[in-house]
């Protein structure tokens, strides 16, 4: 039998136990073993795919609109506490047992205005893009989703909380989204076919290929292209989204802080990326977006001068990322064998 490999990570000594199934176990010394998902570090290595994006397009690039203004912690939610991420109030506490005005009005912007200065931005210039919709938050807007209906833009799933799922329990992540889905037919007339829940935790993947319907999820950022994922019993495909071309770092310590910056980082990785397709290897590019964030005035103008500018380039996919999803499962279909 083979003897358990110890290895030493950032914080605490982890003993890797020999696995008799396709998850990972790992056991902290004194603990009982963690079975979790298996980590891939090796991917395509330097055998990166041969991809033919539509029109030949040099890069395929997504906008993602996070809406999530209603659905995230209040305690009229019956949560502990207050949200304390992903505003204009860096480094934000949770106020516990109470509310944090100032933190629900900023949230609030997000719905009330943020929403529909970025749905006049894209739907004039004729852009597509992808909503990750919290399910509460669209509960809590109709007008919003049928605007988004409207614009044929895809609407994934969000989760039905802007939450972090970490902790939650299998049975509740379960029925959150199972609720999701009923909240987007009853909406939108259709189940969503992606999600991307945000904050996932150990299970949660298991969960979304177990419920069957979902053509892809984001909870990835481990690469430029779609990949497949082969550990719960199907093949099921990943389509990675982004941290660092997203608006939240306007909101984050040693982030954007005004519009330029944000408008030359998309722009460097856009124009990077298409060199990268010129030479034979296109990529995807993901681009986040918040109604609250960038939906304020100042940086807006900078995603208007960004979104101009890719129209401007003439060779590139402005696409979703369920059109993304479909191409991938056409022209590179999973392996024909379970590994």
């Amino acid at each position: 039998m083979n003897e358990p490999q110890v290895v030493k990570t950032h914080s605490a000594l982890e003993t890797k136990v020999p696995s008799t199934d396709k998850a990972e176990q790992t056991q902290l010394p004194g603990s009982v073993a963690i079975v979790s998902p298996s980590r891939e570090l090796i991917g395509y290595s330097n055998n990166i795919p041969k991809v033919s994006w539509p029109g030949n397009a040099k890069v395929a690039i997504n906008f993602v609109l996070n809406y999530e203004e209603g659905g995230e912690n209040c305690i009229l939610n019956g949560d502990r506490a207050s949200e304390h991420l992903f505003s204009d109030i860096i480094g934000a506490q949770p106020l516990v047992g109470v509310r944090h005005m100032n933190m629900e009005s900023l949230y609030e912007y997000g719905s009330r205005a943020g929403f529909w200065r970025l749905h006049r931005m894209f739907t004039e210039r004729q852009m597509t893009l992808t909503v990750y919709a919290v399910g509460l938050a669209l509960e809590q807007n109709p007008d919003a989703a049928v605007a988004m209906k409207e614009a044929g833009w895809e609407v994934a799933s969000h989760g039905y909380r802007w939450i972090d799922y970490q902790n939650v329990d299998e049975a509740t992540e379960r029925e959150h989204i199972r609720k999701t889905i009923e909240i987007h037919k009853k909406l939108l007339g259709e189940r969503p076919l992606g999600i991307y829940q945000g904050k996932p935790n150990s299970n949660t993947r298991r969960l979304v290929v177990e419920e069957g319907g979902f053509l892809y999820d984001s909870d990835s950022y481990a690469d430029d292209l779609p990949y497949w994922n082969y550990e719960y019993g199907k093949p099921h495909l990943i389509i990675p989204y982004t941290l660092d071309a997203n608006d939240m770092r306007f909101a984050t310590n040693q982030g954007f802080n005004c519009g330029d910056q944000f408008y030359t980082y998309l722009k460097d990785a856009f124009d990077y990326l298409r060199e990268e397709g010129a030479k034979g290897f296109p990529k995807m590019m993901s681009v986040g977006l918040h109604c609250r964030l960038v939906g304020r005035p100042g940086r807006a103008a900078a995603l208007a001068r960004f979104l101009d500018y890719v129209k401007s380039c003439g060779d590139a996919w402005v696409t979703t990322r369920l059109d993304i999803a479909q191409h991938w499962i056409k022209n590179h279909p999973p392996a024909a064998k379970m590994t």
